[in-house]
């Protein structure tokens, strides 16, 4: 018999774009019926799903073999980081978390706080002890995440989509 609710964390795929391609439609759409501006402008698209794979910074989230969360996790780079208006807690090496989306089907579960952990172990053993992320003001969902995990707000930065809230969170 088969444990239940056996959650891993991976690197994605070529297998598993289509469900990832998935889940981020479904996020695009929880967004809008949450009345928020984020990803309503045709990005995050398929080809971003497609690169993110490809170069290896699209991560999933399994229970159970299924996919149920993805999240791409990019090491130092993001140029809209480098103008921030406020500050960074740090300077030097840093993972940066973008394109959270969780399964609708596994929704209200608690796997966007556990990702969270994962993301820390996984930085902590690439010997990096900064992760930045970047939300949108109405997304209080991924607000709410941050707080209880501890991210400190560092100001807004701009990207393509608008002005987000930015938050870091050091490592021990």
């Amino acid at each position: 018999m088969t444990q239940k609710n056996e959650i891993h964390f991976r690197k994605a795929e070529t297998s598993d774009i289509n469900p990832i391609w998935e889940i981020i439609q479904q996020s695009i759409e929880r967004r809008r019926k949450d009345g928020s501006q984020q990803w309503q402008n045709g990005y995050p698209n398929l080809q971003t799903v497609e690169s993110d794979v490809e170069k290896g910074f699209g991560h999933v989230l399994t229970v159970d073999g299924e996919v149920a969360v993805f999240v791409a996790l990019i090491f130092n780079d993001e140029p809209a980081y480098s103008s921030i208006e406020g500050a960074w807690l740090t300077t030097g090496e840093f993972v940066v978390v973008h394109r959270v989306a969780v399964s609708e089907k596994f929704a209200g579960q608690g796997l966007a706080k556990k990702l969270f952990d994962y993301i820390e172990d996984f930085t902590k053993s690439q010997n990096v002890l900064s992760i930045k992320v970047d939300t949108n003001y109405d997304n209080l969902a991924m607000l709410k995440i941050l707080e209880s995990k501890g991210y400190t707000y560092c100001g807004e930065v701009y990207l393509a989509g608008g002005i987000r809230k930015a938050f870091e969170k050091v490592l021990m």
